[in-house]
């Protein structure tokens, strides 16, 4: 394995959405990621079943029925061999199966075990059902996403599974990983996508505090309210952003949109203004289409980008040239990020199907043919 994370092993127990983002996060920095599929190899709202899942590329996959004690012997004897294990299953679960921390860490001190939950393993929603919607919305972030006189808008869901639940699960892991390797016990990473939220919400929680970011949806610099930090329709239909807010920024964007005589441009932070301003800005670029305003101010000190499709992304010069989509089992992708200079990622294997590498699992823990065949005719593994 190539990565900063080469020689760590990881047990991921097969889940959706962020649990598998921490996975690949992990897999695509070196990490060995062992996932345990169901051995049905029914999805079950679990188990990816195409090679083409981003989300669950370069792991390894075993297959062990967990519904037998034999089952669950095998998962033990695994993460006791492992560095790490990430779960995502609502809070008691782990422990009905006999694979809560108490156990797995009496067999393995050294083991972060890290726990993936919506509302977190305590409080009074923590044994409720929901999803990222429900979590950015207890969290005080999506009452802040939208435009004036509209509703709140879920930003995909992008801010609680990926931002607050996958990628702050992700550093969470690698953090309690280096405090092992520098002499430090094993422990529980309690990791809720409404703490994680809260968390990004960090800087507006500042300006909030100091005064200079109102509660009002649209109201404020980087939510749509300003003219010079939004996004614009072009004459074709397609979309340009801007976000011009420094004062040499401005007066390019002034200048390139040949806006320098225009007066009333001068009041750029004058929020009475905004309103007006914008309304002028739309219909200026509605007079070009998104290739001419591209040929005036890409590459320029406007802030300033094309507002592209996934499709469209992939194939940006930009993007090509750096390499930020690669091609794996014929599909292009996101590549690995963040980049380092000395322990450079590899590109990573497609997702595998549930069980592609149970014999090899099951041999590096000492299985010989004879076991690995008990295991399977006994249904403890697929």
């Amino acid at each position: 394995m190539a990565g900063p994370l080469a020689g760590i092993r990881i047990v991921e127990f097969a889940g959706i959405g962020p649990g598998p983002f921490c996975g690949m996060m992990l897999a695509d920095h070196g990490a060995e990621v062992i996932r345990i599929d169901r051995a049905s190899g029914s999805r079950g709202g679990s188990t990816p079943l195409s090679t083409k899942d981003v989300l669950a590329r370069g792991r390894k996959s075993i297959a062990i029925n967990l519904k037998t004690a034999e089952g669950v012997a095998l998962a033990r004897k695994l993460c006791a061999s492992a560095d790490g294990l990430i779960e995502g299953f609502r809070p008691g679960v782990m422990e009905r199966l006999g694979l809560g921390p108490d156990e797995l860490l009496r067999d393995n001190p050294k083991l972060v075990y890290g726990r993936m939950t919506g509302w977190g393993q305590t409080g009074p929603y923590s044994h409720a059902a929901g999803h990222d919607i429900n979590y950015i919305a207890l969290a005080g972030a999506l009452a802040h996403y939208g435009r004036k006189g509209e509703k709140p808008t879920p930003p995909i869901n992008m801010v609680g599974d990926f931002g607050g639940g996958g990628m702050m699960l992700a550093f969470g892991m690698s953090s309690a990983l280096l405090s092992v390797a520098r002499g430090g016990e094993g422990q529980v990473i309690d990791c809720a996508m409404t703490d994680g939220t809260a968390a990004l919400m960090g800087m507006i929680h500042g300006m909030r505090n100091m005064g200079v970011w109102s509660e009002d949806l649209g109201a404020n610099m980087l939510d749509t309210g300003a003219h010079f930090y939004d996004t614009y329709e072009t004459a074709d239909g397609k979309f340009i952003s801007i976000g011009s807010i420094e004062p040499q920024f401005y007066a390019e964007l002034r200048r390139l949109a040949g806006l320098e005589d225009d007066a009333d441009f001068d009041a750029q932070h004058d929020r009475a203004a905004w309103g007006p301003l914008k309304d002028k800005l739309t219909a200026l670029f509605k007079s070009k289409s998104r290739d001419e305003w591209n040929a005036l101010m890409e590459h320029t000190d406007v802030c300033y980008a094309p507002v592209l499709t996934m499709s469209e992304a992939k194939e940006h010069p930009h993007n090509v040239a750096r390499g930020t989509f690669i091609e794996i089992a014929g599909d292009k992708q996101p590549a690995p990020a963040p980049r380092y200079s000395g322990t450079q990622t590899a590109t990573p294997a497609p997702a595998p199907l549930p069980g592609d590498d149970t014999d090899a699992i099951l041999e590096s823990l000492g299985m010989n043919d004879t076991d690995r065949a008990a295991l399977r005719d006994a249904g403890t593994v697929a």
